[in-house]
């Protein structure tokens, strides 16, 4: 027995029933049979293999998706030609499956891009101290966004020029290159400016994975580089979602972009009388008790001075932006404590010069005098 008598057979039998309804009913099966066929397929594989092979359950849980549309496209396949169909369902029909050949196909070059990324950055885990992970993380991260960009990009142009209303306004439109063109132009300036913004972001690379910046006056780590924008995670834990082209047209500060370590400053006001030897060498001692100070700088210098007292200027390294951020306050809590309890000679004061008078107001405190009332009074 063939298909053809088969069907002959089932004609005669539900001769009443629509052919059309008969045909849609046939594809549905069909259908629903390969996707029943696809979890029993999946069920066994993984009573058989799944504990000894891990990786083959990350690879079906992946490959889900293209895996069951195949399979339905492939029962559609064997039912379509002999479903009792005429041609005005049948055409429709034939388009809708082109279309999803197509998508299945671009689905499937997505899927295996992404695979492919996932399993070269598997060598890359540690992208917190690690330059050349953060180096590869970043570029692959962009190269595949941008990769699966332009694959949705032409799928989708593939599928729409099977229909020959959409391929004639498409040629039509770009053979004029006329005013409509200019405005399309304009309109997706902004998109292509950030995919360019990050093909240049992936081979230059001013900023990677896990950079610690400071933009629009805020600073957090760089989270995540996507196809058309870069999310900052702030200290506060908020998000910044910045457009790709930001970091090629303007300015920012990057402090991890050769080295993670860096150069934190704590500033102090002091008395004259201070002992800034003693200071110096209490603050070596201080910072290198720290688990924070990565051993490479620590130095204390007067930086300024005014009327009133003298300011200094600590310096203290440490591996990373945070850990920097905790030893200046660390080492400022220190020094404030020093100061006050074994040198409170050196704290801040106000000086001031009492003149006898006979006021009544003569056992106040007055400023001293300018220097051109001294020196006049000191010739008379």
């Amino acid at each position: 027995m063939n298909w053809q008598t088969l069907m002959a057979d089932i004609d005669r039998m539900f001769g009443w029933i629509p052919s059309w309804f008969i045909g849609l009913g046939l594809v549905a099966g069909a259908m629903m049979l390969a996707l029943s066929f696809y979890r029993f397929a999946v069920w066994l594989l993984n009573r058989a293999f799944g504990t000894r092979l891990p990786l083959l359950s990350v690879f079906i849980e992946r490959t889900s998706g293209p895996a069951q549309l195949a399979l339905c496209l492939a029962a559609v396949a064997l039912v379509l030609p002999l479903a009792p169909l005429d041609d005005t369902i049948r055409t429709p029909l034939m388009r809708l499956f082109v279309v999803a050949v197509i998508a299945l196909i671009g689905w499937i070059s997505i899927r295996i891009v992404d695979m492919s990324a996932a399993r070269y950055l598997q060598n890359f885990r540690d992208v917190t101290e690690n330059f050349i992970a953060r180096k590869q993380v970043t570029q692959v991260r962009v190269f595949k966004r941008v990769t699966d960009t332009i694959i949705v990009i032409i799928t989708v142009s593939t599928a729409l020029m099977t229909f020959d209303s959409v391929r004639q306004y498409g040629v039509s439109l770009f053979a004029s290159a006329g005013a409509a063109g200019i405005i399309v132009g304009l309109a997706a300036r902004p998109l292509l400016s950030n995919l360019i913004a990050g093909l240049q972001i992936a081979i230059t690379q001013p900023i990677r994975i896990e950079d610690a910046v400071i933009i629009e006056n805020e600073w957090g780590w760089v989270e995540d580089i996507a196809s058309t924008y870069v999310v900052i995670r702030l200290w506060d834990w908020r998000r910044m979602v910045v457009p790709l082209s930001y970091f090629i047209e303007k300015p920012f500060q990057n402090w991890t972009r050769d080295t993670a370590s860096l150069i934190g400053v704590v500033g102090l006001h002091v008395d004259y009388r201070a002992d800034v030897a003693r200071i110096r060498r209490w603050l070596e001692e201080a910072v290198k008790q720290s688990k924070l100070w990565d051993g490479a700088v620590v130095n204390l210098q007067v930086i300024d001075a005014d009327s009133r007292t003298i300011e200094l200027r600590a310096l203290v390294s440490a591996r990373n932006a945070p850990q920097s951020w905790d030893l200046r306050c660390e080492v400022r809590e220190k020094l404030v404590a020093f100061i006050r309890d074994e040198m409170p000679e050196a704290l801040p004061r106000e000086r001031a010069i009492l003149i006898p008078s006979g006021d009544d107001d003569a056992d106040l405190p007055r400023r001293p005098a300018p220097p051109e009332k001294m020196r006049a009074r000191a010739h008379n």
